[in-house]
């Protein structure tokens, strides 16, 4: 596994971001399974909102995002949960890429909410993954009640930092699966072509 590279893209832009240090974690797993690894913060990316009128290369740090995430082998989404779904951040960057950086790639996600299980978020940004014929990982990572998980820098609850782990561990070992046939959702997404 040596040659498999995890990227993680972080939907909070949060300094304190639980959703960045769960992030992590799962990319320290996955460095043990044998991968390389990058976390891209999005705080680090200058990317206007998104409009299909101006070329990526016209859009601030857009392509160079792009770019790297095309690079992965697999990659890892994680975003808190705003409002029943993931961070505007995210859907930017997502909005950038198309199926040259998703399609056929393995994707693993990580919610994380002040409150119950963000499973709207992810739920929301599974579809999306559909909608670029990406290959989603079985295994999610929800953190909920994110003002409690950490202490210190640590995680307090072993089972959910193991979870969170797995998730890496699994991005490694998935991150060469040939997904077919193409999802019906990819089919009709004519707005990642091109991008």
């Amino acid at each position: 596994m040596a040659d498999v590279h995890v990227v993680a893209l972080c939907g909070s832009l949060r300094d304190e971001s639980t959703t960045r240090s769960a992030l992590e974690r799962t990319l320290e797993a996955a460095d043990r399974a044998g991968a390389s690894t990058e976390l891209l913060d999005l705080r680090e990316f200058e990317l206007p909102i998104f409009d299909a009128d101006r070329d990526r290369e016209d859009a601030g740090d857009a392509a160079e995002l792009a770019a790297r995430v095309r690079a992965a082998d697999a990659i890892i989404l994680g975003s808190p949960m705003y409002h029943g779904s993931y961070a505007s951040p995210l859907k930017t960057a997502l909005d950038y890429c198309g199926f040259d950086e998703f399609g056929d790639k393995t994707v693993g996600l990580l919610g994380v909410s002040g409150g119950a299980f963000p499973v709207t978020t992810l739920e929301h940004l599974r579809s999306v993954c559909r909608s670029l014929n990406a290959w989603v990982i079985p295994h999610e990572a929800a953190v909920p009640n994110s003002h409690s998980v950490f202490e210190e820098g640590a995680f307090v609850d072993q089972k959910l930092e193991e979870r969170v782990a797995t998730l890496g561990r699994r991005a490694v070992q998935y991150a060469v699966i040939e997904p077919d046939p193409d999802s019906f959702e990819s089919e009709q997404n004519i707005g990642a072509e091109g991008k």
